[in-house]
């Protein structure tokens, strides 16, 4: 199993439009083959900060999902609000 954490900042007044483009981006995600879990976070005092929690059966599920139109359009829509680059980082479960 694969773990997936990525945080996603956008500028404070994309916030809204962002958790729009970010829910439907879950849904479709959950559909996706592979896929064990899909969660999204947005945090309470910080609202234009995003957090996802994945799991993934195997890298190779990872890799599709990286490469599915719904990603690509995701990026695409979200990119001008973005503050900072997503950081996008595997873990390891340790318990």
């Amino acid at each position: 199993m694969v773990h997936i954490l990525a945080r996603i900042t956008v500028k404070p007044e994309s916030a809204d439009a962002a958790r729009d483009i970010l829910k439907k981006l879950v849904e479709q995600s959950r559909q996706e083959p592979g896929c064990i879990s899909y969660l999204l976070y947005q945090q309470a005092t910080t609202p234009h900060i995003f957090q996802t929690v994945e799991a993934w059966t195997d890298q190779a599920a990872v890799d599709s999902h990286m490469g599915s139109a719904h990603i690509g359009a995701a990026i695409a829509a979200a990119s001008p609000m973005f503050a900072n680059p997503p950081e996008i980082l595997p873990y390891t479960q340790l318990m």
